[in-house]
């Protein structure tokens, strides 16, 4: 085998002792009366997970289980269910205002939870902690998983780098794929800069896709720029590295679960002809064309291409 039987044990134990410690054995759990799964729940919920069908596979719970659990979760007023666009027997999942509420108080417990416990290591332990509980969870998970098993989390709101790290991804694709060069930055830059800096207002909401600290996607709704009832879908990328995995059909979910949520009219987003990867994608998600025209916004002609989608 390689590892020692003591090694092992001995990991054995540690995780024994992890799982009490945080409650999953039973009691409060997360400062919450919810049991252990249906916290879990509520923040894959909040990253985007769209159907009960994602939770059973995250989860790794039967199919009953989630049924039940989301039941309760929409009895309690934490999560809404919403029509699919396509097929109306497909359910999405999205947390409510008061939902959103209580999974802002589980994280606010956990960061507390946490940084308790690093308080008592020295400064220089902090990362070791973080790299060993990383590589061992993706040891722990099988190799035929897709994008969760590839370490990629779906994160929303702002966190450092995040400007600079979706400026640099459509940079470095549009540079490479069709020549833009300092125009395009520079607007994808500033207009992100403006953008974040009305992310308090509740219709404002941007997710990325991040991989070992790294943003790879993006994808963000303004609620604000268009006009009344409009939702603007902007600076949606994925890197190449993360396409075919489902990286990007998480992200876009996850902003349109936002906006129906939120309850916008309508959803506009501005592209390009010869993207027919992510406008195949928009399509399978209920967005139709309805504006071309010539532009050079971003530093070369191209057919701009704006798609709708109208509230399910």
């Amino acid at each position: 085998m390689g590892v020692s039987h003591s090694t092992i044990d001995a990991l054995r134990a540690a995780s024994r002792q992890l799982v009490r410690q945080l409650g999953f054995m039973g009691g409060d759990f997360a400062g919450t009366e919810l049991p252990p799964s249906a916290v879990h729940a509520l923040i894959e919920i909040e990253k985007g997970t769209a159907t009960a069908r994602d939770l059973t596979a995250i989860l790794r719970l039967e199919k009953s289980s989630i049924s039940r659990m989301l039941r309760k979760l929409v009895e309690s007023g934490d999560v809404q269910w919403v029509a699919g666009k396509e097929d109306s027997r497909t359910k999405l999942l999205s947390l409510t205002s008061a939902g959103r509420k209580r999974v802002a108080a589980i994280h606010a417990f956990a960061r507390e939870q946490v940084a308790g416990a690093l308080e008592r290591l020295e400064p220089g332990q902090h990362q070791v902690v973080l790299d060993g509980m990383r590589l061992y969870a993706r040891a722990l998970s099988p190799p035929d998983d897709t994008a969760r098993s590839e370490g990629i989390h779906v994160l929303h709101g702002y966190r450092a780098g995040l400007i600079a790290g979706i400026t640099g991804l459509h940079a470095l694709y549009y540079s490479q794929a069709y020549g833009f060069g300092q125009p395009f930055e520079s607007v994808v830059a500033s207009g992100l800069a403006e953008f974040c800096g009305r992310l308090d207002r509740p219709t404002n909401q941007i997710w990325v896709a991040m991989r070992d600290g790294r943003i790879l996607g993006s994808v963000a709704i303004d609620g604000e720029d268009i006009g009344p009832d409009i939702a603007h879908l902007r600076w949606f990328i994925v890197d190449p590295a993360l396409r075919g995995i489902g990286a990007g059909k998480r992200l876009l979910d996850a902003a349109l679960a936002f906006v129906d949520a939120h309850g916008f009219k309508q959803t506009h987003l501005w592209t390009f002809a010869g993207l027919n990867t992510a406008r195949y994608l928009y399509e399978s998600r209920g967005f139709v064309l309805a504006e071309e025209r010539l532009g050079t916004q971003w530093g070369n002609e191209v057919l701009e291409q704006r798609f709708t989608r109208t509230k399910p």
